[in-house]
């Protein structure tokens, strides 16, 4: 069953479907116009670690600052000389966001990467 969004500053523009396997991948539009690509929206902190080992190894980042709270993480990283951020909630899961607009190719070229090499 899929979770309906009932935020107005907030569409989806696309949802893949993978095998028999529930998998659900997708890309949130703020109003602003930046993305969100979701990785894995039904996963722990484990799949977060997982994802930013292989940032760190595979795609050669480095994280410039970590923020921790209780239910949340967000840690930012530069990739292509572009500034992204590895999102993780408890209740939304591993996703890559960044904060301005000119940067979206950055994130879907680096989400879909990822998404490959998870799923």
């Amino acid at each position: 069953m899929q979770k309906r969004l009932e935020s107005s500053d907030i569409k989806v523009n696309r949802v893949i479907f993978k095998h028999a396997k529930y998998f659900m991948s997708y890309q949130l539009t703020l109003d602003s116009g930046s993305i969100e690509a979701v990785i894995d929206d039904n996963c722990g902190m484990k799949k977060f670690f997982s994802v930013a080992e292989a940032l760190v190894k595979e795609y050669k980042v480095k994280f410039l600052s970590k923020q921790d709270n209780s239910d949340t993480i967000d840690w930012l990283f530069s990739y292509k000389g572009r500034k992204l951020i590895l999102h993780f909630n408890i209740y939304n899961g591993v996703s890559i966001s960044n904060t301005q607009s000119k940067d979206n190719s950055a994130v879907s070229e680096l989400a879909a990467s990822l998404k490959r090499r998870f799923y």
